[in-house]
């Protein structure tokens, strides 16, 4: 759902003076995100900032998203309620970011470098920073542990202390540490 107040036309902003936005959807516009998403609701949404000129070409978009977002707990299926509030930060270059060369490809040092579009788009910045700045694994306050035991039939799970073999290691540092200081005393 974008509607012209969501799309900034490069063309239209100004080089002289910082092109302040502020972006708060309403109910139905949060529960077409939260459905995209795939999360439970997102109660409140806001996405302000500016977009400056650097430069000749170049643009920079500056703002901050808030949200209260609401997803199952990944333990007990209760719902859990986030608050995000995250910077955003990108830099529109006429030119784009450098192409890499070679086979391999190495992420970039500066991840918010784009090639400057025709128009940027504010939500689907939003829809993008939102679900960067989602917890992958919400968890209730109250939710106990999950323990799991797998295992092929006939062979004993693996537990979380056959997980730690220095653990087992200290534990005979320890047993003839004492045993040593048994012996001298003799």
């Amino acid at each position: 759902m974008t509607t012209a107040s969501e799309n900034r036309r490069v063309a239209d902003l100004s080089p002289r003076k910082p092109n302040r936005f502020s972006l708060v959807p309403d109910a139905a516009a949060c529960a077409m995100i939260a459905q995209a998403l795939e999360i439970s609701d997102l109660r409140k949404l806001r996405f302000e900032g500016e977009i400056t000129s650097q430069g000749r070409h170049d643009w920079r978009l500056e703002g901050m998203l808030g949200a209260t977002v609401v997803q199952p707990c990944v333990a007990t299926l209760t719902p859990v309620t986030t608050r995000i509030d995250r910077p955003v930060a990108r830099s529109y270059l006429a030119e784009g970011p450098p192409d890499p060369q070679g086979d391999e490809i190495e992420m970039p040092e500066d991840d918010t470098i784009e090639a400057l579009p025709e128009s940027i788009d504010l939500m689907a910045l939003v829809h993008e920073e939102l679900a960067l700045a989602l917890p992958d694994y919400p968890r209730a306050a109250d939710a106990a542990p999950v323990a799991a035991a797998v295992a092929p039939a006939g062979t004993a799970p693996l537990t979380d202390e056959d997980t730690r073999p220095f653990a087992a290691l200290s534990g005979l540092r320890d047993k003839l540490g004492k045993g040593s200081e048994d012996d001298g005393d003799s």
